[in-house]
């Protein structure tokens, strides 16, 4: 029970300062005046004055509150290095009971693992959160087990007590590390890319650590082996083998006595992009069809485009002489002997026999497409006749002949039932009937080979795509699709459906038939298998550590099926079903976690200084004692930490009574002003 003397007063202090100085006024004249009551007037005065200060005894009941202490425990990965783990085991252990062990003292313990989405370790993110929780006032120290390697230090804010670390560094302790200084995110095929990168070493590094090797291998390859010094950035050239997603592994062997290998390798993964795709068109004769091309192809910056378009074909005998005509000549040879392994494509578009191209020169084009190259045949009526460009060495590669029979009638091209899993026209088919508009010419043809993805006329061929060799052909049997482009009847998709297929054609890697890819995100993977086949199996992960998971995929829309994995750790990855192979790397190119191993002090030392704690290194120095300091004082010394008790407590009942109550006031201000007046009035 303690009490104390409490003041509520009935008026404002300023009006009691003002009536004090009125009644001190009166008393002094009455002193001047000679007035024998005047010590009895100052009585009264101050009898009243009292009054209306509102004197009070206040008693409390109070409990007292025990104090608390923080302890704040480091589980991230960079805690399991050596026996780091065991040393902070221990000395949580000891600290536990040597709180347990004081008087009016309890322990708030706080576990934490590694942050988010790589974030590292949020050590201050997490005390603040046991502040928030916790009255500040009982809070008598702080003390958190860790290697020192924070990432949030800056979050400590004003701590209501003292600081304290107690790190798991070792002396001798070192480590190696890869670090990936540069690397683009896209590059050029055929062209070398640059990437920057460094051995590093940290710690007490032990002498003969002059040089490193590093291995690279791209999308899990053989690796490449280079001599590099360690401290020194260097950079590398690389080439991209295909397009697409190209997953590089740079890897640095294990060095004897270093703390972990988990750093010696980073992930990078880059994206190969051509830097300029080269299309020839050439088209037999204008035609309305024939800007479709020109504009699609155009409207690509990473297009260039040679065009030449047949005005004048050698049997034509007009009259006019040669020398007056502004055309110029059809640069055959060079176009289609010498450079013609130069163009990524080649569209015939209503070509026909004329003459013009010789057929050596299409003999080298069916070599061309062998070899690798792409042909695209826009066919016309022209490509049932008798000068029908099927009629000459191209027929070879042809995936389709035609019967010399032509519709010329209205009809809404549709998508067959491989078309619906092809990459070319998957997810091109309207919704329901009539929402194409109708192309009003197609050329019959019989398919030889390839997959026939869209149909017309009767469900005849109309898009037919084939492999030959290493190489890709198209025969598009109408010269119609530019009405879709025009609007014609509502339309239709006429820019996707030939920017995917000239994409296709030049082997773009996300419009392949069969492949198997996945989408990470974090440490989950989206897998994505798809093909031209009714049905597939499962996929099979392989981790990093060598573990094999079959994975099952579900087909959500025709062609394409999914799965969602989540990644155990972090690393490359390869997947497998049936022939179809990829690797993908999951997590990021260095973990937070990993990228500084060697214990310290350093990062918290102002939040350290700022409540006059200190650091102590379990390994060398031991668990440290607990003492009571006082605040504001130094609590750290050689072998011991300090808290400061607090002295809190809990008021269970307040009692209050007032000092001069209103009976008694009354009494005395009238006694005392009537013996004043008692006494004055006998003088």
């Amino acid at each position: 029970m303690t009490g104390t003397v409490i003041f509520d007063p009935l008026l404002p202090w300023a009006v009691l300062a003002v009536l004090g100085a009125l009644a001190l006024a009166g008393v002094v004249l009455a002193i001047w005046r000679g007035l024998s009551g005047w010590a009895l007037r100052a009585l009264a005065a101050m009898v009243v004055l009292g009054a209306l200060a509102g004197p009070s005894w206040q008693a409390e009941d109070r409990a007292p509150l025990s104090d608390i202490v923080l302890m704040a425990v480091d589980g991230s990965s960079s805690q399991q290095l050596g026996d780091r783990a065991a040393l902070t085991a221990d000395a949580a252990a000891q600290v536990e009971a040597a709180i347990a062990a004081r008087p009016n003292t309890e322990l708030r313990r706080i576990d934490l693992g590694d942050g988010e989405d790589d974030s590292g370790t949020q050590l201050m993110t997490a005390i603040n959160e046991a502040l928030s929780e916790e009255p500040r006032g009982r809070i008598a120290g702080i003390i958190a087990l860790s290697d020192g390697r924070v990432h949030d230090a800056d979050l400590a804010g004003d701590l209501p007590a003292p600081f304290h670390l107690l790190h798991t560094g070792r002396d001798g302790d070192w480590d190696r590390r890869l670090v990936v200084e540069n690397a683009p995110a896209f590059a050029i095929l055929g062209e070398p890319v640059s990437l920057s990168l460094r051995i590093e070493d940290m710690g007490d590094v032990p002498p003969g650590n002059a040089t490193a090797e590093l291995n690279i291998s791209v999308d899990g390859g053989e690796p490449r082996t280079f001599d590099l010094r360690v401290g020194r950035t260097v950079t590398l050239p690389l080439d991209l083998p295909h397009g697409g997603r190209n997953v590089i592994r740079f890897s640095v062997p294990e060095a004897e006595g270093e703390l972990t290998d988990r750093n010696n390798s980073a992930l990078v993964q880059i994206n190969g992009v051509r830097d300029r795709l080269r299309v020839l068109l050439v088209s037999g004769e204008p035609h309305a069809g024939g800007r479709t091309w020109r504009n699609l192809l155009k409207s690509d910056s990473s297009v260039d485009l040679v065009h030449f378009t047949i005005l004048r074909p050698p049997e034509k005998q007009d009259g006019v002489p040669v020398s007056e005509l502004s055309l110029i000549a059809f640069p055959t040879r060079e176009l289609f002997l010498e450079k013609i392994d130069d163009f990524d494509l080649i569209i015939f578009d209503r070509y026909k026999r004329r003459g013009i191209l010789p057929s050596l020169y299409l003999d080298n084009v069916r070599n061309y497409v062998e070899n690798g190259g792409a042909v695209l045949v826009a066919a016309g009526p022209d490509f049932a006749s008798a000068d029908s460009i099927y009629r000459s060495p191209l027929s070879e590669v042809m995936p389709a002949e035609p019967t010399a029979r032509v519709f010329d009638e209205g009809y809404v091209p549709s998508v067959t039932d491989i078309g619906q899993r092809h990459p070319v026209t998957a997810g091109l088919a309207p919704d329901g009937p009539g929402d194409w508009g109708r192309w009003m010419r197609q050329v019959e043809v019989t398919p030889k080979a390839g997959h026939v993805v869209m149909s017309g006329v009767e469900d005849k061929p109309l898009l037919v795509l084939d492999r030959v060799g290493e190489g890709r052909i198209a025969l598009l049997a109408s010269d119609q699709a530019w009405l879709w482009d025009r609007g014609f009847e509502g339309g239709g998709p006429q820019l996707e459906l030939l920017r995917r297929l000239a994409h296709w054609m030049m082997k773009e890697p996300e419009l392949e038939e069969e492949a198997i890819w996945a989408e990470p995100t974090g440490q989950t993977m989206r897998i994505i298998r798809r093909t031209l086949g009714d049905s597939v199996g499962d996929a099979v992960v392989t981790t990093p550590s060598g573990e094999e998971v079959t994975v099952p995929l579900q087909e959500v829309r025709p062609g394409q099926y999914e799965a969602i994995f989540q990644g155990p750790e972090i690393g490359l990855y390869r997947l497998r079903e049936g022939d179809e192979e990829a690797v993908i790397g999951l997590g990021p190119a260095a973990p937070r976690e990993f990228v500084q191993t060697i214990a310290t002090d350093e990062v918290l030392r102002p939040v350290l200084d700022a409540g006059r704690g200190g650091s102590v290194a379990l390994a060398q120095e031991g668990v440290p004692g607990i003492r009571d300091v006082r605040d504001g004082r130094p609590a750290a010394g050689r072998g011991w930490i300090g808290i400061t008790p607090r002295e809190a407590y809990q008021t269970l009942d307040v009692t209050k009574v007032p000092l001069l109550p209103a009976w008694l006031v009354l009494l005395l201000a009238s006694a005392l002003i009537v013996g004043a007046w008692l006494r004055e009035g006998r003088r």
